[in-house]
């Protein structure tokens, strides 16, 4: 007899080129054949994995979503213009993070998109994902077939969430979710939700990423969110880089921690019987992270891609999906692995 498959939805969160994480946490799942990824929620470079995952899924099952995220992160590593480039030789991921964190060119470049908008480029001006997300084959990437996929942006206009699924996810939606307004101008696209054209910036101001878009009937209540933005950090920021960047980091996350509360109120109803059970889903959530590491990264090696950092990052993705299995494998489709209720208390 056929052993039952554990059925989950991912929620991946975008961070830059530290996507690379959810890159080897990803290559971990599609390894273990008991797993089958029901749904799909990314932002930003959550959204990108989702992509390369789907279309490599329709193509060729588990080894072609591998093959498909190997590739998009070697076409990452080789991004390359004004405003990422490569300059310094890589001697080991944290290292370089620091030493590219406190690098003129880094700080002369964080400082200049500060002045100039990305719009006084003109002609010049160029989004350097987009000849990569231009050759995902979308016949397969808005496929009806599992895994559905969901991708999140922030409409500029109203400030408001914006899912795009099924026909509407394109090349231009996958940019829009990955839209940093600082370095990006805003993506436009007919949005028809609002009946008019609407310009969109990165997905993580509303969604990082979204959880709403995994609680349909049709999917199943467990959702593992691969977070790559550290939820805490023990040192207080001092330098002018610590402080943006744990700024960023609580705006991004802020939106997550937001739909967790709501689970865990929503659970916290129905286990005091205040609201009858079958009335709302019994949500069940697992988080692969390693806040360790990430503390230990900066910005700039979210906006840097480099190699090394991008295969270290890959590794500690892989091995923290493989302590996730050993340690909380079996509460898949039983129990949440991560307490709500201490994570609120």
């Amino acid at each position: 007899m056929a052993k039952k498959k554990k059925r989950i939805n991912l929620a991946l969160q975008g961070g830059g080129a530290h996507g690379a994480f959810t890159w080897g946490v990803l290559e971990r799942l599609l390894q273990d054949d008991s797993i089958e990824i029901c749904g799909i929620s990314g932002t930003s470079a959550g959204a990108l994995n989702g992509a390369a995952l789907k279309a490599g899924m329709v193509q060729n099952g588990r080894d072609g979503a591998q093959e498909n995220l190997r590739w998009l992160w070697g076409q990452v590593a080789g991004v390359d213009d004004m405003r990422m480039t490569h300059w310094l030789a890589p001697f080991g991921a944290e290292m370089f993070s620091k030493a590219l964190e406190y690098s003129w060119h880094f700080s002369a470049a964080d400082a200049l998109s500060q002045m100039i908008s990305p719009y006084a480029y003109g002609p010049f001006y160029r989004n350097p994902l987009q000849d990569i997300v231009a050759r995902f084959d979308y016949d397969r990437v808005c496929n009806s077939v599992a895994p559905l996929l969901f991708i999140c942006a922030t409409r500029v206009r109203n400030g408001k969430i914006k899912i795009f699924k099924g026909d509407e996810i394109s090349a231009e939606a996958i940019m829009a979710s990955a839209c940093l307004p600082t370095l990006f101008q805003a993506v436009e696209l007919d949005d028809p939700d609002t009946g008019q054209r609407e310009a969109f910036w990165d997905g993580g101001y509303t969604g990082n990423p979204a959880l709403f878009p995994l609680f349909g009937n049709d999917l199943p209540d467990d959702i593992v969110i691969v977070n790559i933005n550290p939820l805490e950090r023990e040192d207080m920021p001092r330098s002018p880089q610590q402080i943006q960047n744990r700024i960023n980091e609580i705006s991004f996350n802020s939106s997550l921690l937001r739909e967790l509360r709501a689970i865990e109120f929503v659970q916290r109803l129905l286990d005091d019987g205040t609201m009858p059970e079958g009335r709302m889903s019994r949500v069940r959530v697992h988080m692969i992270a390693d806040d360790a590491l990430m503390a230990k990264l900066s910005v700039a090696t979210k906006l840097v891609p480099n190699g090394a950092v991008i295969k270290h990052l890959h590794d500690a993705g892989y091995a923290a999906a493989e302590k996730f299995l050993a340690e909380s494998g079996g509460d898949l489709g039983v129990r949440s692995s991560i307490d709500l209720d201490e994570m609120f208390g």
